[in-house]
């Protein structure tokens, strides 16, 4: 009995961690994002421009132990490092949900977005089948012999669970689960469609009388029901509470907001313009690719004298500072401001670039492998005559 739930465990301890890791290396310039919501609250701010390498490392370490346990290779070793990230990660997920300082953990990803106290408790029932997994750790078996074929094997997995996660962070996720993604129609986005539910809340009041000293926690139905308000001995302590009761529909565009310098609104005249329009996303221009808004700047000059196609910059920069890095840069393109969270889920690249046309995004690109104008042209500008 005991073989059998050890290999049960190590093969959905294995897998699991395969796919966690897999899912985060698919977009780990969105995990380091996470990962500096976590510096912030332990006040490491100086590791920010390590999140990117700090989570393409840790996602490879997740698929190449997950890989090991999995073959029940070296499993002394790698249990001890399995129960060395999960304590890690379940320290993580605590602290979050008790603390309610990160709202997500991020441990799937943006495919599986999971509360703080359902990722405590995942990460709760993987600690206990890694302690498992260790106490036992003697008992499990190489599927393979050879100590060189391992190595070799090993080596495979490491190269290639590395290489997935550069060649993502280099170029775009292989699957974008982002409410930008190719094919989404931003506007619809943007609001809940008819008869979606909205988020169901109660206020929770604390009274106290002022006679007797005597204390009471009441929801604003059962407030309302007793008629407890029309005594005058009772009394309202200290502000309400809005509790949560029923979670409704989640908009998933609820943070874009792009202004100019002004701060005049021009969300709907950007992101719903029925011609094809590019709109590239520089969320910091202080550490943008210098070279490749320079070839953005030809590519936004020859659109729009050839085929009268807008294109705009968005950062969330200050419009001083945007409006300096322009005239150094020489930028022909329009310059608006938009907070930095929706500008690093639209593309995740600095800067990226995104083709969009009534709402719809048409294509997305990051600098690595930004489309020539010509390319442009042919593919899209010409078929808009």
């Amino acid at each position: 009995m005991k073989k059998i739930i050890l290999n049960f465990s190590t093969t959905l301890v294995g897998l699991l961690f395969i796919f966690s890791g897999l899912i985060k290396a698919n977009d780990p310039l969105g995990f380091g994002y996470k990962l500096q919501e976590y510096f912030e609250v332990f006040h490491v701010t100086f590791l920010n421009d390590l999140a990117p390498a700090i989570a393409i490392v840790l996602c490879t370490l997740e698929m190449v132990f997950g890989a090991l346990l999995f073959l029940g290779f070296w499993a002394r070793k790698v249990s001890l490092g399995l129960l060395i990230l999960i304590i890690f990660f379940t320290f993580l997920t605590f602290y979050s949900a008790f603390f309610e300082v990160v709202t997500s953990c991020g441990c799937f990803g943006d495919a599986i977005p999971l509360t703080p106290w359902q990722s405590f408790s995942k990460d709760l029932v993987l600690l206990v089948l890694i302690v498992f997994i260790y106490m036992n750790r003697d008992m499990i078996q190489p599927v393979i012999q050879s100590e060189k074929n391992r190595k070799l094997i090993f080596a495979a997995i490491t190269f290639l669970a590395l290489g997935f996660g550069l060649y993502t962070y280099n170029f775009l996720p292989v699957l974008d689960f982002l409410p930008y993604k190719i094919g989404s129609n931003i506007p619809k986005n943007m609001i809940a469609p008819a008869g979606a539910e909205p988020d169901l809340f109660e206020i929770i009041y604390q009274l106290k009388n002022k006679k007797t000293g005597e204390e009471k926690t009441m929801t604003d139905k059962e407030y309302l029901k007793s008629g407890i308000w029309k005594d005058s001995n009772w009394e309202v302590v200290g502000q309400p509470e809005n509790k949560l009761i029923k979670k409704g529909y989640d908009i998933p565009i609820k943070d874009l907001k792009i202004t100019d310098s002004q701060g005049t609104d021009y969300t709907a005249e950007i992101v719903e313009n029925p011609y094809y329009n590019l709109v590239f996303v520089a969320y910091n221009l202080d550490k943008t690719n210098i070279e490749a808004m320079g070839q953005l700047n030809a590519i936004a000059m020859n659109a729009a004298e050839n085929y009268n196609i807008r294109s705009v910059l968005l950062t969330s920069n200050s419009a001083e500072d945007a409006e300096r890095f322009s005239k150094e840069n020489n930028l022909v393109m329009e310059i608006f401001y938009a907070d930095g969270v929706p500008l690093k889920s639209m593309v995740r690249a600095n800067p990226g670039i995104l083709l969009l046309k009534d709402g719809i995004v048409i294509n997305k690109w990051h600098f690595n492998r930004m489309p020539s104008y010509q390319d442009l042209a042919g593919q899209y500008f010409n078929k808009n005559q």
